[in-house]
């Protein structure tokens, strides 16, 4: 993953080499889906596994919180560059500065990669030779329910994100009148909150369950839709704002224990490849066409159908939810 987000910046423009710019930039963020695919779920089971049974979500957490402190960083960086350089000057080589120096946190990354090793649980499995082959097998066959229900679960939560990020930047900027700047200084803001809830959902989730957490947090989500036109479409920066804190609050409250949620689905020998299928393929279904269906709802049909679309993924979310059971594996 690290070496295609370096790769970015060092990418030919398109009048240097032509139609070979963008597959060569397609090919980089293919390099970023499989490395992100793979990386979470290790990273989660990671804390998880090596966690106390009474403080899974609080260790499981820590992972999620990659999230909102990348969109800090990234969002700050973008309007650094965009306050102390010319549009053209940004153009022409400023975007490509913080993919170049994300290599700082690959070398990092690596480095920390090196010390680790294996969990318990899995160090368990190792001895018990309980090891499968082909874990994807497995899950078919004996985990089927868990890795459907456990994806459409969570599709919810990065509609959430989709829904407070990528799309009311571009409908607000394009439509609204807000330029893109105090827009993302407005989305800055409520990311702060979308940190901040992570530990707090933590905590409760510890404390009632994970499942009932995500059950709670999704009949927020699932009302939250029908305010979607009312906020967003108000004219006035303060409720747009208090929009998107809401949102975030709510994104935080779903994101926090999504990763504990899904690995307690499945046993240790198949709970990397469970986890991580589980919650991409969430992320397919949820966050891939997520921007481009808002913005046709909203140019043809207004905003409140983009809240009655987020309503209806929370509909399908809750009824996964209630649908798993509430057995947890060993770890």
């Amino acid at each position: 993953m690290g070496i295609s987000t370096v790769s970015i910046g060092f990418l030919p423009s398109y009048t240097s080499i032509g139609i070979a710019a963008p597959l060569l930039l397609m090919l980089c963020r293919f390099g970023q889906g499989v490395g992100l695919g793979g990386e979470w779920g290790g990273a989660v089971l990671l804390a998880i596994e090596n966690a106390p049974p009474n403080k899974r979500a609080w260790y499981g957490m820590f992972p999620q919180l990659g999230a909102p402190i990348g969109l800090l960083l990234s969002g700050g960086t973008f309007l650094i560059l965009t306050d102390t350089m010319s549009p053209q000057d940004f153009l022409d080589y400023g975007w490509r500065i913080p993919f170049i120096s994300s290599s700082l946190l690959v070398v990092l990354g690596f480095y920390i990669r090196l010390k680790i090793t294996e969990t318990p649980a899995f160090e368990n499995v190792k001895k018990e030779k309980e090891e499968v082959k082909i874990p994807f097998f497995t899950l078919v066959k004996f985990y089927k329910n868990q890795l459907i229900f456990g994806t459409f679960a969570a599709i919810t939560t990065f509609l959430v994100f989709y829904l407070m990020t990528v799309f009311p930047l571009s409908w607000a900027t394009s439509d609204l009148g807000y330029s893109k700047r105090d827009f993302l200084l407005m989305q800055l803001f409520s990311v702060l909150f979308f940190a901040l809830f992570i530990p707090v959902s933590a905590l409760v989730a510890d404390r009632i369950g994970r499942r009932k957490m995500l059950v709670c947090t999704t009949i927020a989500i699932a009302l939250f839709g029908f305010v979607f036109s009312f906020f967003l479409n108000s004219g006035s920066p303060f409720l747009v704002t208090l929009f998107l804190c809401v949102g975030m609050i709510l994104m935080g409250f779903t994101y926090g224990p999504l990763g504990t949620f899904l690995s307690e689905l499945f046993p240790t020998n198949v709970r990397y490849s469970g986890t991580s299928l589980a919650f991409n393929m969430a992320g397919i279904i949820g966050a891939a066409f997520a921007p481009m269906i808002a913005i046709w709802l909203a140019t043809h049909y207004g905003l409140t159908y983009v809240g009655f679309y987020l309503t209806a993924a929370a509909c399908i979310s809750l009824f996964s939810l209630l649908m798993i059971s509430k057995e947890e594996h060993k770890f």
